[in-house]
C-alpha cells in the first residue's frame, strides 16, 4: 500500500482473530487507534504482527513509517511540531505508539493499541477494572501516564490470555462463574495472576486481601479464592 493511502478498516473480529497480535510482535500504531477504526494492513489469519499508520493530527492523512511522517511534515506543515512517538514494551513484544503527551497509559492501550482489557469504570483509580502489570506489579491504567511507562515491562489481560501458561486461570474463572457481567473480570484476571506469582499456594486470606481493591459490581467476591485455587492445581497438575 502506499502512503497516504487509506486501507480495509480492521473489525473487532479480525482483532480477535490474530490472538493477540499485540503479543510477541512489533505493532506500529498510530493516534486514533483501532477503537475509532484506522486504517490498516490487511493481516493474515494467524500472524503476530500488526502495522497501523501513523497520523497526521493536521490534516488526518496516514502514513506507514514515522519517516514518511516526518517528510509530509517538513513539507506540508513547517510550522508545526512534528509529532512524537515512543516505544512500549507491551506483553513481551515492542509497540511503537504516536499518543498524545497527555494520555494516560488506559488511553494509549485503547486508543492507540485497540486493547480494551483495561477497562475505564471510574477513572479515578478506585476499582481496580483498568489494572495492569508494570515491571511485574499491579499499577492503575486510569492514573499512570503513558510517558512514564517507556521502558517498562507492561502486561494487560490480553497478554495473559494470549500465554497458554495462563490458560488454567481463564478456565478457573468461567468454571467458578468468575465474572458475570465481565466489565471487571480483566482487572480480577490480571490481579490472580499477580497473586499466583507472588505466593505460589496462596491463602483465601491472602487473595481476599490482595484484591480488595478490584470492585465487582455483581459480587462474585466468594469466587475469586476458588477460581485461584483450581487454576494453581491445574497449573501444578493437579486435576
Amino acid at each position: 500500500m502506499k502512503e497516504g493511502e487509506g486501507a480495509a478498516k480492521l473489525t473487532r473480529r479480525d482483532f480477535l482473530k490474530m490472538g493477540g497480535a499485540v503479543t510477541g510482535g512489533a505493532a506500529v500504531l498510530g493516534v486514533g487507534g483501532l477503537a475509532v477504526g484506522p486504517a490498516a494492513e490487511a493481516v493474515a489469519e494467524g500472524t503476530t504482527e500488526v502495522e497501523l499508520l501513523y497520523t497526521c493530527p493536521i490534516d488526518g492523512k496516514r502514513f506507514t513509517s514515522y519517516e514518511a511522517i516526518q517528510e509530509h511534515f517538513k513539507t506540508n506543515h513547517p510550522d508545526d511540531a512534528i509529532p512524537e512517538v515512543m516505544t512500549l514494551n507491551l506483553n513481551g513484544g515492542e509497540s511503537v505508539v504516536q499518543i498524545e503527551s497527555h494520555w494516560t497509559l488506559q488511553e494509549a492501550l485503547q486508543f492507540a493499541l485497540g486493547l480494551t482489557g483495561a477497562k475505564t469504570m471510574c477513572d479515578r483509580g478506585g476499582c481496580g477494572s483498568c489494572t495492569v502489570l508494570i515491571e511485574g506489579e499491579p499499577a492503575l491504567a486510569c492514573t499512570t501516564l503513558t510517558i512514564e511507562c517507556e521502558g517498562k515491562a507492561i502486561e494487560t489481560v490480553e497478554g495473559i490470555a494470549a500465554d497458554e501458561k495462563w490458560k488454567p486461570l481463564m478456565d478457573g474463572f468461567a468454571k467458578n462463574d468468575g465474572s458475570q457481567c465481565g466489565y471487571c473480570s480483566p482487572g480480577q484476571v490480571v490481579m490472580a495472576k499477580y497473586i499466583i506469582e507472588k505466593y505460589e499456594n496462596p491463602t483465601d486470606d491472602q487473595i481476599n486481601q490482595e484484591m480488595a481493591g478490584n470492585i465487582c459490581r455483581c459480587g462474585t467476591y466468594p469466587r475469586h479464592p476458588k477460581a485461584i485455587h483450581d487454576a494453581i492445581s491445574a497449573m501444578q497438575g493437579g486435576a
